[in-house]
Formats: C-alpha cells, structure tokens, sequence
C-alpha cells in the first residue's frame, strides 16, 4: 500500500528526486501492470562514506507496485533506500501477485540499497519485513489463486474484492469473534478470500499446505520460521490476541503457542480443516512484533540479500502498522509535554498512512468496541495497547483514476514531465493563479459547487459498506485543465471528509484524538495535507524521515538484534518530528468546510435511499 511505486509521484521534493521517479513508468495492458524503461530501481538518499563500526538497521516495506529497502542507523535516520517495481494483474475485482516476483525484488532493492547508502552486509545488524495484507500460499511451489491457474499469481492482494459475497455469509452467522474487527470482517481480510479459494478453486485449495499474510510469508521465508505476527493474525485473520494478556507479563519474548483461534468460529463458516494439525494451515505459534524468528536469516537467503546468515529478523507488521511504528512517537517536544502522562499521550494520536489506500491508526489502555472501525485488536501494533484501525480503501488509487481518466490528463502530464514536476505540484500550481483569477477567499473554496464521495472502492470505515459506491456531484461538459484540478481538489477534500468522519466517529466511542501524524506518499503533497488539517481541525505533525514504514519495519530488526529492551524503546529512540501543519485560524474557512461536511453526509444517505428505491423496483 504505502510503498506503491505510484504513490512516489505525490513526491514534491527536491527536482532530482523526481527525475530518479521519472526514470520508471508504468506501462498498461489489459490484464497486467508491469514496469520498465530506465531501468529496474528508483534509488534516493546517498551518503556519506561508510563507519564500519556503526550499527545499520534494514527495513523492507512491499507494497502494491514496489518492494522497498531501507537503511537506517540507530537514532532512525534514513542511510539510504531503494525500489524495485512488483508485477501485479488485474482482472476485475480479482488483483493478483506473485511470492516468486517479490522475493526477486526485495533482493534487487536491498542490494541497490547497501550500495547507494555504501553499507556493507556485515554492518547491517537486523532486518524487518512489513507488507500489504495480502494472502499467500507459502510452501513449495507457488499454487495458482487465479481463475485462469497462472501458478505465478499465488497471491491474492489486499484490495482484492472477489470475496464479497464470502464476507456476507461469514457475517450473518454473528460469531463472537466479530466484534473484535467493528462488528464485521471485510472481505479484504483473510477468512473470505480462504473461503473463497475453497469454493472456486477446489484443486489450488488442496495443494496448499500453508497459508499466510505477506508480511509473515516474507519473515519465513528469511528465516524458515513460521512463526505469525499478533499484527497479522490478529488485524486479519479474526485471532484473539488478548489470550496472551498473561505472557505479555512474563519476563522475555518467546515464540507462544496460538491459542486465540476460535475454532467454533472456523467450523461455522466451512473451514474447519484449517484447524487440522494444531491449526498448522494458518499458525501455530505467534509473537509478538520484533520478536526475533528462528536462527535468523538462513544461510540461502542472506547469500539472496547479501547480508550475513544469522542477522536477526524481527517477527513482521502489516505495512501500514509498520508506517504507526514508525511515526507515533515523531511528536515535537512541545506536544509532549502538553500532556502530564506519556502513556496518556500516546492515545490522543490518530496516525494516517496514506497510500494507494489510509489507514487510520489510533491506541487505547482500554479496548474500545466501535462499529465499523476495525479492531480493538490488542498489541497489534503497540504492545500492551488495544488498537483501533479505521480506513480508506481507495486514497492515492482514487486520485490517479480521477485524473488518469480525465481528458486533460494527457496534456497535463506532458506538461509535467517537461518541467520536470509531478503532476500533482502542477495541479496544486493550477489552484493558486485560479484563486486569484476567480477572487476566491480561500483555495477550498474553489469547489463550492463540486462534491465527492469517494467510496469508489467501497467503505471501510466508519459505514464498513462494501457496496458504497463513489459519487460526484456538479459535473458540467467542461473538460479543461483547470475543471481537472478543481476535481482533483474536491476529490482531495472528500477523502478529507472521509477521515474527519472516522475520527468524529473514534472520539465518540471513547477515544479522545487531537492530534494526527501523516506519513506515506500522499503525505508528500501540501494541498493534501493543510485540506486535511483545515477539514478535520486537528493540527497533522510530519516525521523527520519521509520513509516511516521502512522506519517501523527497521525497528523491528532492531528489537530483534536486542539494540532495544523493546519495541516502545526503540520507537522513542528512532521517532523524530519534522514539520507540523496546522489548520486555518479563518472562520470562514471552518465555516465552509462544515457546510461541505454535512453534504458529504448526505451523499451517502441519498445512495442508500435510491438503492433501496431501486430494489424495491426489481423486487
């Protein structure tokens, strides 16, 4: 998610940075995305000449079109970092990977990495993975989750929709285990797209004889361990993390044996056979995040990296957990001390990722139930903290299908390329001369006559409708390029309104967030960002490093080298603020986006209207 190769191109960084992003571009087929051109990597931050006595700390981040390697040294500063493009195939609500093709990367990122940053193998003292949540199956041969039996797509991704209707009849049967995930599981999780496989790929579902998260699947296949993440298993797969309440008291980490599957709750929905064998199929033992797996890197894969076999591996995160990780604890001192307990503290922060998709990243002491926001999932993210995870499904994806698919797109991105900008600098340019041409008070108001509901990849959270479905309001036959920006703007400010709709919905369910902290490509882009604080009122801090999740999942090999007595540890000690945006003081600024909130309201419930008018009509 937040590591898609895409999302780079929010970047309004320095021009050679974007020169380096330019020299990759994507290119279309019906079925396929693949990436060529210039060259396999995009690689930034070179540095000095190396200190061989310095610790280094590797952060692998796979997201939805890029795997992703980080270098960091012990206080989280970013040595040097390097991407290598993923293959993935779409084909309808059916988006595929494969294990092989990102394993390749991976290796082709960290050994561009090492170089760039001029680190050597042996200097690199642990590793973390973090990836999407996307489902593997994770031995031997790669077996085919494609209708077409493509044994390289082994992967179902993350935003895969093909299991709506899995996730429905998991639903109706109201297990106890649900209200751990809002209520209801989503069918980007895992048990619907299992179910899926089991009923429409009955040859690929008996061959398999391990299923896991990316993220886990990454770890095991570093290590020969297969030990899974509370952060997967307990955010994905329905797990009860909170069973092991009691051995997060005890002194040390240990690899624990998973007893927090309900396997009442696997029989009723039709898998009972992962059950099988002390539920082998999908964990036996999980632990906690950087906890350190097997006998580390095994001596194949650290010949495949380039790293020295043993090099402690953390026990992974989900990316967007890893991005919270990262970035929770990047808070000026000022904010700090704002609140007297610093446990306290912690819980007024809701981190954003935000990539293809945002996820909204919130803890708590106590576990909040909240319908339609996944969680609380205990020690998923932040030991000993229930988290709460709201999200967006489509953020970053939105922005480039609203642009992509406008007609002034091609024009708009030749112009961009010739002055070496992103598109989205070029837009952002467009909406500053047009509020001086128009008089307008404010940039916001620009849109006064264009809405945006963007559940265009349905609702995660707070509705948790998988059948919502996006809306524009105040469309006209104009098709020029600044129509495209004001589009673009109004459809920034929906997503907006979509996260002030998540948080309103958190603090009235208990939790008590006033200050947010963005990381992720589109926390990169400056209209994004003051949109967000001016809409949700809440002032949205920035790391010191850009790369947060690379961060978190460096921080888990530094837990697992024992750099740090623990994960809280390490993420003080490698946290760091950068900037802080704060929202406008102007009332009428406040003003209008409260008029545009309460219409961004109304859009859905009018949906939900003609849908039902619509039903009753073909009943």
């Amino acid at each position: 998610m937040s590591g898609d190769k895409r999302r780079a191109w929010a970047d309004t960084t320095p021009l050679l940075d974007q020169k380096h992003r330019s020299s990759i571009s994507p290119i279309y087929n019906t079925n396929r995305i693949s990436y060529a051109a210039g060259g396999l990597l995009e690689m930034a931050y070179a540095t000095a000449p190396p200190a061989r006595s310095r610790s280094v700390f590797l952060g692998v981040d796979v997201g939805t079109g890029s795997a992703r390697a980080g270098l960091f040294d012990e206080s989280g500063k970013l040595l040097g970092s390097a991407s290598s493009p993923i293959q993935i195939w779409k084909e309808g609500d059916c988006i595929e990977q494969s294990s092989t093709d990102i394993w390749h990367a991976i290796c082709a990122a960290v050994d561009s990495a090492c170089s760039l940053a001029n680190v050597d193998g042996e200097e690199v003292k642990g590793v973390g993975f973090a990836a999407t949540c996307s489902l593997v199956d994770a031995d031997g041969s790669p077996v085919s989750v494609s209708w077409n039996g493509d044994s390289r797509r082994n992967i179902i991704v993350w935003m895969d929709h093909r299991a709506v209707k899995q996730a429905e009849k998991i639903n109706s049967r109201n297990s106890p285990v649900l209200q751990y995930c809002g209520g209801a599981v989503s069918p980007e999780m895992q048990p619907p797209k299992l179910l899926w496989v089991k009923e429409n790929l009955q040859e690929s579902w008996s061959m398999v004889f391990r299923w896991m998260d990316l993220s886990d699947w990454l770890s095991y296949r570093a290590t020969g361990d297969d030990t899974r993440s509370l952060c997967t298993t307990v955010c994905k797969w329905t797990y009860l993390g909170h069973a092991h309440m009691q051995q997060m008291n005890e002194k040390g980490f240990r690899d624990m044996e998973a007893c927090g599957w309900d396997d009442e709750f696997w029989e009723e929905i039709g898998l009972g056979d992962l059950i099988d064998g002390h539920h082998a199929k999908i964990g036996r033992s999980v632990a906690f995040p950087g906890h350190p797996l097997g006998s580390g890197l095994t001596p194949a894969a650290a010949k495949e990296l380039g790293l020295v076999p043993g090099t402690p591996v953390g026990t992974s995160l989900i990316d967007a957990h890893a991005g919270g990780v990262g970035v929770m604890e990047s808070v000026p001192e000022s904010v700090s001390e704002a609140k007297e307990n610093e446990e306290e503290a912690i819980c007024h922060r809701m981190v954003l990722v935000c990539g293809t998709s945002t996820c909204h990243m919130a803890v708590s002491r106590n576990k909040l139930f909240i319908p339609g926001v996944w969680g609380p999932f205990w020690s998923a993210m932040v030991p000993k903290f229930w988290l709460t995870e709201g999200g967006q499904s489509a953020t970053g994806a939105l922005l480039d299908y609203i642009i992509e698919n406008h007609v002034a797109s091609r024009s708009l991105a030749n112009r961009a390329a010739s002055r070496h900008v992103s598109l989205f600098e070029l837009l952002n340019g467009t909406l500053e001369s047009m509020i001086h041409e128009r008089n307008s008070p404010f940039v916001a108001a620009l849109t006064e006559d264009i809405h945006v509901l963007p559940d265009f990849h349905g609702n995660r959270s707070p509705i948790a409708d998988p059948k919502s479905k996006g809306i524009i309001c105040g469309m006209t036959l104009d098709s020029s390029e600044k129509q495209l920006a004001l589009l673009y703007l109004a459809t920034v400010q929906g997503i907006a309104y979509g996260t002030r709709h998540i948080v309103e919905h958190c603090n009235a369910h208990g939790h008590k967030i006033d200050t947010l902290l963005a990381c992720g490509g589109l926390a990169k882009n400056p209209l994004f960002l003051q949109q967000h604080a001016d809409i949700i009122g809440c002032p949205i801090i920035l790391p010191r490093e850009n790369e947060s999740v690379l961060l978190g999942a460096a921080i888990l090999g530094a837990v697992a080298a024992k750099r740090y007595s623990s994960l809280i540890e390490a993420m003080k000690a490698m946290n760091a603020a950068g900037q802080v945006i704060h929202p406008s003081k102007d009332p009428k600024v406040k003003k209008y986006h409260d008029a545009k909130y309460l219409i961004f309201r109304e859009l859905f419930e009018q949906q939900v209207s003609q849908r039902s008018i619509m039903a009753q009509a073909l009943a």
